[in-house]
């Protein structure tokens, strides 16, 4: 049995890994664009496209995980992946040529991938080889520690650095991170037995099942990728907020980082179904609250909204990936993220071109909010077929019953 300091350092070494690829890498683009904007001469649709690429790379790599089935190459992936983002960060602060500045977010894409995908699916199998819980809200809390921390950098370093000394600044947070999340995380174990001797079997659902997740899952994408990316800048040019998207985007880390623990808790009580169409809910009045009442108490109050659930979602899905696939997680992780990528392309892009057409980022919300609630709904049609299987599952066990 492992004893929990290595239980602790293992969870350490992804909240880390997801403070570095995300936090870092990807995240810190948000609460920096509009300095960009106002000192590097980024333009509106420009920076739409740019975090379009972003996850074109992220969706690459999600493509790469679906595809890998051999754990010892997975974990030299994601240490690979953890290098690069640290590298694309640099890169952002080196340039300021636009295509240069795309592949720095494309590489920080794939980076994502690694350390979500990858990292998340080498964690996942090590607690459930070491019989732990396998739910990931404690990991998960590094994509909100995450937020929090590069909002806060941002709105601290401010005051003194100007964009592009931001960016080397986050190159040495990065740094740091890399540290535990190389040498935390053990070589991965490749026997199909847990430690305690039992076999990891795999229980796949059903296609009907997948198909019905992965398109709600693809509508939870346009849900938070739109917010994800755009929310300082949509902030900033609401009426009377001027200056708090930044404010904003700190309220979404920290109701982030607790929230996958609480969802962990509430599926638990619920079942995960049901539990991701509450996520789903709430997210779409998070959502809506900044454009449709004003004012910064509701701006934050759907910061805590949106904050609260996106990143629950997400922790319900891959959990639900190791449930079903315990010896290869990261596959099923991968094609749902593939689903979800996919929309992390198209919503970064539309809203940039609404924007343009409209003057306004606010347009992008409220197509987010409309596609999250055609997601809720694929999610009641989800429970139905769920409802149905475990229903057929008592039928057949009656006769066995009997006799």
């Amino acid at each position: 049995m492992t004893t929990q300091l290595e239980r602790l350092k293992v969870l350490a070494a992804g909240i880390c890994s997801l403070m570095l690829v995300l936090g870092v890498a990807r995240f810190a683009y948000t609460p920096l664009l509009p300095l960009m904007q106002h000192q590097a001469g980024l333009g509106v649709a420009a920076a739409g496209w740019l975090a379009a690429i972003n996850y074109a790379g992220y969706l690459s790599g999600a493509l790469i995980a679906s595809l890998i089935n051999d754990l010892v190459l997975k974990d030299r992936l994601y240490r690979i992946g953890m290098v690069v983002a640290v590298a694309s960060t640099a890169l952002m602060g080196l340039t300021t040529d636009p295509t240069l500045w795309a592949v720095s977010r494309f590489f920080a894409g794939l980076s994502s991938a690694a350390g979500m995908l990858l990292g998340t699916g080498l964690i996942l199998n090590w607690l459930m080889r070491h019989d732990h819980r396998s739910e990931l809200g404690i990991h998960f809390s590094g994509l909100g520690l995450g937020i929090v921390g590069c909002a806060a950098a941002v709105a601290l370093m401010s005051q003194w650095l100007d964009w592009r000394e931001q960016w080397f600044a986050f190159v040495g947070f990065g740094g740091l991170l890399l540290i535990p999340a190389l040498g935390w995380l053990p070589a991965p174990d490749r026997s199909a037995m847990t430690k305690t001797g039992q076999m990891l079997v795999d229980k796949p659902p059903s296609p009907l099942f997948l198909r019905l997740l992965m398109a709600a899952y693809f509508c939870a994408g346009i849900g938070y990728v739109v917010s994800a990316t755009f929310i300082v800048a949509i902030v900033d040019r609401l009426p009377g907020l001027a200056g708090q998207g930044t404010l904003v985007f700190l309220a979404i880390g920290a109701a982030a980082a607790p929230a996958c623990i609480a969802w962990d808790f509430i599926a638990r009580r619920t079942g995960e179904i049901n539990a991701l169409l509450l996520a789903a809910v709430l997210q779409i009045a998070g959502i809506l609250l900044p454009v449709t009442v004003g004012g910064l108490p509701a701006a934050l109050a759907g910061a805590l909204l949106f904050g609260g659930t996106f990143i629950g979602t997400v922790s319900l899905v891959l959990t639900m990936a190791g449930r079903y696939y315990p010896t290869r997680p990261a596959k099923m992780m991968g094609k749902m993220t593939l689903a979800y990528g996919a929309a992390q392309i198209i919503g970064p892009a539309v809203t940039g071109w609404l924007a343009a057409h409209w003057g306004s980022y606010a347009s992008g919300l409220y197509l987010a909010a409309g596609v999250m609630a055609a997601g809720a709904l694929l999610l009641l049609a989800l429970r139905v077929v769920e409802s149905r299987k475990d229903s057929e599952s008592l039928a057949g066990l009656e006769p066995c019953l009997q006799s």
